[in-house]
């Protein structure tokens, strides 16, 4: 089968096509013809060599995809042959066919386009796992999100709307902020030129942030806490602002606030499994129903999987990047 492989850590060129041998369905696994595979900047860091895929994954980048079961591994009787499936993977998704276990695989939501259907399982899965599921946002609190016109921002945004929480977004760009108000948010902030602890507490009544899910890590550690409301929970997803940082903590404890830090592609099976099943449970509903939507910014072929990266790292888009087979 054809694949990105990564034969040295490098920039977008490192993401070398090649064929590879195909998997298999293991025992508790399903087979899948992959028809598309979202883009993530956890593949961007593993392209450079900073994100090495857990033991025994694929080496290959791609921690989500859509497609049609191929095959079910022996104790599978979950789905059939033929059904339209969206995939969370440890690795491998920049590949024609990929295996996964059975606990990890959902059924394509009934009005989603099957390729559009590639940018779900990843972002789903963690804004469940980390805003609802850690975090436990209630109806009616304040939820930060930076990054929001990102695939996990597009989602979290729609997500804590349709259970009745407030939301703030950071941006870099107004045409980003514009789409972010249509989804449902409430307070637009300019990160360019804008501090978004002032802007929030000023649109709130100095109430702050109830639950935050950053991507930025120690550039906004301070910030983030003096963001924070009493009780408010920090939840820190990724690092593109570094990894070390102060931390004021008896700031933090006049708030009794937490932060907390988390990923997704190390957590065992398991917790794979339970936060994929409560995604069935919460999520796809609303995306059946219409509330909740991906939102897909362009399509490569695999072929052009230089050029995806190349416009998820100029930060230029809306949404999800996908590559199709």
């Amino acid at each position: 089968m054809r694949a990105i492989t990564i034969p040295e850590p490098g920039g977008p060129d490192a993401l070398v096509p090649a064929d590879v041998p195909a998997p298999t369905a293991g025992p508790g696994q399903v087979l899948v013809d992959v028809v598309a595979a979202g883009v993530n900047r956890a593949d961007v860091m593993q392209r450079k060599g900073f994100y090495d895929p857990p033991p025994g994954a694929s080496p290959y980048p791609g921690l989500e995809v859509s497609g049609r079961v191929a095959a079910l591994g022996e104790g599978v009787d979950s789905f059939t042959v033929g059904d339209e499936v969206c995939v969370l993977l440890e690795g491998g998704g920049y590949a024609e066919r990929v295996a996964a276990p059975a606990g990890q695989v959902l059924p394509k939501p009934a009005n989603v386009d099957l390729v559009d259907a590639a940018g779900l399982a990843e972002v789903a899965c963690t804004v469940w796992s980390n805003v609802f599921m850690t975090a436990n946002i209630q109806p009616g609190q304040w939820l930060l999100v930076h990054g929001g016109s990102s695939g996990i921002g597009t989602m979290a945004i729609q997500l804590a709307k349709a259970v009745g929480a407030h939301v703030a977004v950071t941006a870099g760009s107004q045409a980003k902020l514009d789409f972010c108000r249509e989804l449902g948010a409430e307070v637009l902030v300019n990160y360019t030129d804008q501090d978004f602890v002032d802007e929030l507490r000023a649109a709130n009544n100095n109430h702050g942030a109830d639950v935050i899910l950053d991507n930025i890590g120690a550039k906004y550690l301070a910030k983030n806490v003096d963001a924070l409301a009493v009780n408010g929970r920090l939840v820190t997803i990724g690092l593109q602002g570094g990894r070390k940082a102060e931390l004021d903590l008896g700031k933090l404890m006049s708030k009794r606030g937490a932060v907390i830090a988390t990923t997704l592609r190390a957590r065992p099976a398991a917790e794979k499994a339970a936060i994929v099943a409560a995604v069935r449970e919460h999520v796809w509903p609303l995306i059946e129903s219409g509330h909740v939507r991906p939102v897909i910014n362009s399509r490569y072929s695999l072929d052009r999987a230089a050029d995806a990266h190349r416009e998820m790292e100029a930060s230029t888009h809306i949404g999800k990047i996908l590559l199709t087979t």
